[in-house]
């Protein structure tokens, strides 16, 4: 059972009160639980593997963002070959606790893409952007880290030399929310696929995490549920780990469309060991989208 924050606040004692946020950080991938025992005693099917091949160039940098309310914002662009290329681009968002390194760093992206590219995918670049913890929508303080994707981080690529007439999205955990969100606010005219995997979202308005939403009207304004049709017209895969906590929100999200879109719920948990496995999916999805377009 995921605690809500009202059960948290009424809770008897001290003890119930952590036990309680222990069970919402769990739900986060911040601390272990369920899947992680599971993973240990072979439970939660095989780990992914990180291809022995030679790493794409990564170029990386960093900005000063308004709408991150001037907070120093780093970025990746993540290539198929050892060379700059003016790409069509997914833009891939980090979970909770993750930068834009975290692609690289933990999910071996750099070797993932140019795996993909070998194996038939069509190529284009991944970027990545720091969006701190809010969740990738507009927040009570003002600060906007989806509104910087798609005002600040997109044109920047765009001087960078990459095609972002074509932008696909990608994005695991809070940045699979994210990238549900954010996929039609750019619109159909340039986004022909989104991707996400774990995607943290909450089916009950009672059940959301604090450092999702601040209050139930953010939750209502800001949730990507009962908005399945502003993605018509763009290709949509969730995965999802039946040993994660977001696996009911994330299967009643997929049962909300009303049209058919590509989707797996096979064994795994809220980890890079899932990801990684379905990292190579994720990515022929997404290069396929975006050549079907040009």
């Amino acid at each position: 059972m995921t605690l809500t924050r009202r059960r948290l606040i009424t809770g008897a004692g001290g003890a119930v009160v952590a036990a309680a946020a222990a069970g919402v950080a769990v739900d986060e991938g911040r601390l272990p639980g369920r899947a992680r025992l599971r993973r240990v005693l072979g439970q939660t099917g095989p780990a992914g593997h990180i291809p022995d091949v030679a790493p794409g160039l990564v170029v990386s940098g960093s900005f000063v963002s308004r709408l991150r309310l001037g907070a120093e914002t780093g970025w990746s662009v993540i290539y198929p070959g050892p060379s700059p290329e003016p790409l069509p681009v997914v833009v891939a968002l980090h979970g909770l606790g993750g930068t834009h390194r975290s692609f690289v760093d933990e999910l071996g992206v750099d070797r993932f893409l140019p795996a993909a590219v070998a194996g038939g995918v069509p190529r284009f670049a991944v970027a990545t952007v720091d969006g701190g913890t809010t969740y990738w929508h507009p927040r009570p303080d003002g600060e906007d880290a989806g509104a910087m994707v798609v005002r600040e981080f997109l044109p920047l690529l765009a001087r960078r030399g990459l095609n972002t007439d074509r932008v696909a999205f990608h994005g695991y955990s809070m940045g699979g929310y994210g990238a549900l969100r954010l996929a039609p606010i750019v619109g159909r005219a340039r986004v022909p696929a989104v991707a996400v995997l774990s995607a943290a979202i909450w089916s009950d308005p009672d059940t959301y995490s604090a450092s999702g939403f601040s209050s139930a009207a953010e939750y209502h304004r800001y949730t990507v549920f009962g908005r399945q049709r502003q993605l018509d017209g763009m290709r949509v895969r969730v995965d999802c780990g039946s040993e994660d906590p977001f696996y009911p929100d994330d299967k009643a999200y997929v049962a909300g469309f009303t049209r058919p879109v590509t989707s797996t719920f096979e064994d795994g948990g809220h980890d890079a060991a899932y990801w990684t496995r379905m990292m190579p999916e994720q990515l022929a999805f997404v290069g396929h989208a975006l050549e079907s377009t040009r």
